[in-house]
């Protein structure tokens, strides 16, 4: 497989997933401006195919970028219009062939996304290209406020959704929502704004899991951590309690089974009761379905790249640094006042603070590939000597991991 995938979320009003658009890259390409716009969606398409459409969508719709030659050559039409929406990139030209295919495409029930509107400049067949589009696609970072404001005047007419892209602060955010935006595609989800302290909820069949194993007469503590470690709400609060006065001492934690062997099992089956009674009565709050999923691809991702490149006997600690790398956010705290009531490996409690250690380059190697920063995934994978097949195929594995663990934990 030569083609790199990475999958960037799209987002509705609620945080929750509306869609992913799929980014690619060939291995053999050095740089962006080497990209062949054809070959790259074809080569993704077969990627596609080969991994399973399911696999990567988790059941939502997929954004491809498709160039004027595909569609004149109707590659879209391979493709079920209930899972993609085409994505026309800003530099393709609409010639009135390209607009009557694309009103065939809209008849047969896709949707069309515009990329990088403000770049289009076809006054001439706005009108026609508006009554085919589905969605516009706004860069807010390219795009000024007034610039915006009059865009929107031009699109009420028009049956159309706006999709604000490079989204990278909460406050930016909040700004599109007034503004009126749908859709919303960015980083600015997993970047903490503190308010106010929040509670992870825990899944109640992690309890009944781990009660289960607890209860046979020789319990295996790697089972145990494994299904822990499933859920990020009973990850968390195992450590706190590790560092609670009950288990006064200096432990440095480097994995949740170091953190039950510490415990002891008698006082992890009555944690696991207590917990599970408190979760039962405590109210809620709503955390975005997205970090959850996100911090666990980055724990099995990170996982599964140290491994790779040697480091088996430290993989546990790489997960631990994936599963709390978004813990700020999460809880709506500051990592520094998370990570001080906690007992974590000195070197873990670093890395959390941006401090360049062992355990780094891992989470920027995750994080860059969430990203589809290309040369950075290119600096850090030559740097750990991995190749970047085995990179995609990890980061594959994570995500269907992380996908098939978040939907067993609300079974």
């Amino acid at each position: 497989m030569e083609v790199f995938l990475a999958r960037q979320p799209i987002l509705k009003s609620n945080e929750e997933i509306f869609a992913y658009e799929l980014l690619y890259r060939s291995q053999k390409q050095q740089n962006i401006s080497e990209i062949n716009g054809d070959k790259a969606t074809l080569d993704v398409l077969n990627t596609l195919m080969q991994i399973g459409i399911d696999e990567l969508s988790e059941g939502k719709l997929c954004f491809i970028n498709f160039t004027d030659n595909l569609l004149k050559y109707e590659f879209p039409n391979y493709l079920r219009p209930d899972m993609f929406v085409i994505e026309i990139l800003e530099n393709v030209v609409f010639t009135d062939e390209l607009i009557d295919q694309c009103r065939r495409l809209k008849v047969q029930g896709y949707k069309i996304a515009l990329d990088d509107f403000e770049m289009l400049g076809d006054e001439e067949n706005f009108d026609k290209i508006m009554k085919i589009a589905s969605i516009v696609k706004i860069d807010v970072q390219k795009t000024s406020r007034a610039e915006q404001q009059k865009l929107f005047q031009l699109f009420k007419p028009y049956n159309i959704e706006l999709l604000a892209e490079k989204v990278e602060t909460r406050e930016e955010y909040e700004q599109c929502l007034r503004d009126g935006y749908k859709y919303f595609q960015g980083y600015f989800f997993c970047r903490p704004t503190i308010h106010s302290t929040k509670d992870l909820e825990a899944h109640g069949s992690t309890f009944f899991e781990v009660m289960m194993e607890l209860s046979i007469p020789e319990p295996d503590i790697t089972k145990i951590a494994d299904k822990i470690e499933r859920d990020l709400s009973t990850s968390y609060k195992l450590l706190k309690l590790v560092n609670s006065p009950v288990f006064l001492g200096n432990n440095k934690i480097k994995s949740i089974k170091q953190a039950i062997m510490l415990i002891g099992l008698k006082e992890l089956k009555k944690w696991i009761y207590l917990l599970y009674m408190r979760e039962q009565s405590d109210q809620k709050h709503h955390i975005p379905n997205q970090l959850i999923k996100l911090s666990l691809i980055r724990a099995k991702a990170s996982e599964l790249i140290a491994t790779n490149i040697g480091q088996r006997h430290e993989s546990p600690s790489y997960f631990l640094v994936g599963i709390l790398s978004l813990m700020d956010t999460l809880l709506r705290v500051p990592i520094e006042k998370i990570i001080e009531k906690l007992p974590l490996d000195n070197n873990i409690k670093d890395t959390l603070l941006g401090v360049q250690t062992p355990y780094r380059d891992v989470l920027e190697l995750v994080i860059s590939i969430e990203k589809g920063e290309w040369s950075e995934i290119d600096k850090l994978s030559n740097k750990m000597d991995i190749n970047k097949e085995t990179l995609n195929n990890h980061y594959l594995n994570a995500i269907k991991w992380a996908s098939e663990v978040y939907k067993r934990s609300l079974s």
